[in-house]
């Protein structure tokens, strides 16, 4: 009995395409902006999108299969406009380290105020597996993720010299 290749189903089967595991696709992943999805015009918004490998069973032309999928890379739409892809979906600034309002691989800085749907899209690489150890699927597999709506405000700071506990009827307090 001839063998078969890598990514068939069987021997006299066509090879399995990245259309073909659409059906077993990743969740969408949401994409979260630190923090809070508030941010303040002209400051580093923190944005992070957590998608892992993992492994989804069922049946594909009749045969059990299970599908592996592993992300490669992150496209984050900031709604303004632009966008930014990435090897990771980012950490938070706790997790980093980092103070926040501080820049990250995954920050963003939006120059106005007002209110913007971003999103992530996650393209991920596949493994299949027919019962005789994973081969690579070619190609990728992209998934959007869901809108998340990220509101933008105006901060103005000024120089005082006593704090609005020390002196509540200064300027602005």
């Amino acid at each position: 009995m001839k063998r078969s290749e890598p990514g068939q189903a069987s021997p006299s089967a066509r090879p399995i395409t990245m259309t073909d595991l659409a059906q077993f696709a990743p969740e969408k992943i949401a994409v979260t902006g630190e923090p809070g999805n508030l941010g303040i015009a002209g400051m580093p918004m923190n944005f992070v999108a957590m998608a892992t490998t993992h492994t989804r069973t069922g049946t594909l032309f009749g045969t059990p299969i299970a599908v592996r999928f592993t992300p490669t890379s992150y496209a984050f739409v900031h709604g303004d406009g632009s966008t930014a892809t990435t090897a990771d979906g980012g950490r938070t600034w706790s997790a980093l380290g980092q103070l926040s309002f501080t820049p990250t691989a995954t920050s963003h800085v939006y120059e106005d105020r007002g209110t913007y749907l971003a999103h992530v899209s996650v393209r991920y690489a596949a493994e299949v597996d027919l019962g005789a150890g994973w081969s690579a699927v070619p190609g990728d597999l992209t998934v959007d993720g869901p809108d998340s709506e990220i509101r933008i405000f105006e901060a103005h700071t000024a120089l005082v010299a006593f704090t609005c506990a020390e002196n509540p009827g200064a300027p602005g307090c």
